[in-house]
């Protein structure tokens, strides 16, 4: 399988500058304590280490494909004391394979811009789920990148990548039973949808 488009993975200082409390906006999302996650293309831990504290004592499982982000996450989890995250390396495509028991919570953030084949990866999202689980999809608005600036730079996807909240809920109804359950405004840039049965 070829790789998610990528525009680069953001280091944690123009992480902040987006959330400055990645917590908080898990919590507009809707995670609550002892929900069981997955965060797919999870970097080094942005949201899967706010997440774990979270759900504690669930499990956040934490998939990516870059081993060497993943190993990050390892050493800054024992350094925090967390330990309740599960880091896989795999393609999200086989999610349901990849993970050991369904999942209440499943985030995407930054990247379904990048997914060529939506159906198929909203599918395997939606077998991962548990019978009441929620899909929380992390979109840059679909504005053009010049006017998206972060410490003074246009950032994120190029502008033709971008999705209106519309165009994606209309790709995740359209590949699964999951339907729109709520929207979240997360300025400066970008919004939330919540999917669930």
């Amino acid at each position: 399988m070829d790789r998610f488009r990528n525009t680069g993975q953001p280091d944690w200082d123009w992480w902040g500058r987006v959330w400055p409390t990645p917590g908080a906006t898990l919590r507009q999302l809707g995670l609550v304590p002892g929900d069981r996650v997955v965060e797919i293309g999870s970097g080094n831990g942005y949201f899967a280490l706010p997440a774990a504290r979270i759900a504690d004592p669930a499990t956040v499982y934490a998939v990516d494909v870059d081993r060497s982000l993943l190993a990050e996450l390892d050493a800054l989890a024992t350094e925090q004391g967390i330990d309740n995250i599960t880091a896989i390396k795999g393609d999200a495509r086989a999610l349901s394979e990849l993970l050991p028991e369904p999942v209440d919570f499943a985030l995407l953030a930054n990247a379904f811009h990048g997914i060529e084949d939506r159906t198929a990866f909203v599918e395997a999202v939606a077998a991962a789920l548990a019978v009441d689980g929620r899909f929380a999809v992390v979109n840059w608005r679909d504005r053009p990148r010049e006017e998206t600036m972060i410490g003074g730079e246009p950032r994120g996807p190029p502008t033709d990548l971008r999705l209106s909240p519309e165009a994606t809920r209309r790709a995740v109804e359209e590949a699964s039973d999951l339907r729109l359950a709520q929207e979240v405004d997360l300025p400066p840039y970008h919004y939330g949808l919540v999917f669930e049965r």
